[in-house]
């Protein structure tokens, strides 16, 4: 029993110590997957790089080429208002205040104070 204690270790011993000289099978599978995937975000870097370039002569051409009434209806379409500044609005119409005074200090014309109030009125 002891020779085969003995023979198994021994065996155990020699296949460790082979085992540390051995090639490793999967370390050329690695290097290539991380060539492959420093290569593929390399491409992607690129990609976005000339993707922004061909964006920004898009828009540059857009604006260039953007006559003069599409701007200013642009500028004149109605702005998206900010539901605190609702809030804000409501709280001075329960406070007694009038459209012309509320306009002057919520920075918003009379008009929008008055589509806010009736806003906040068809809501309850």
């Amino acid at each position: 029993m002891e020779y085969l204690m003995i023979g198994l270790l021994a065996f155990a011993m020699i296949l460790l110590i082979s085992s540390a000289f051995m090639k490793d099978p999967y370390k050329i599978l690695r290097e290539e997957m991380d060539q492959l995937s420093m290569q593929q975000i390399q491409d992607m870097y690129v990609v976005k790089k000339k993707l922004k370039v061909l964006e920004e002569e898009l828009l540059v051409n857009d604006i260039d080429f953007q006559p003069v009434s599409a701007i200013s209806k642009a500028s004149s379409e109605k702005k998206e208002i900010h539901e605190i500044i609702k809030n804000q609005v409501w709280s001075l119409v329960q406070q007694g205040l009038t459209t012309d005074q509320i306009a002057r200090q919520s920075s918003l014309t009379p008009e929008e104070v008055e589509s806010i109030i009736a806003e906040k009125m068809r809501r309850g």
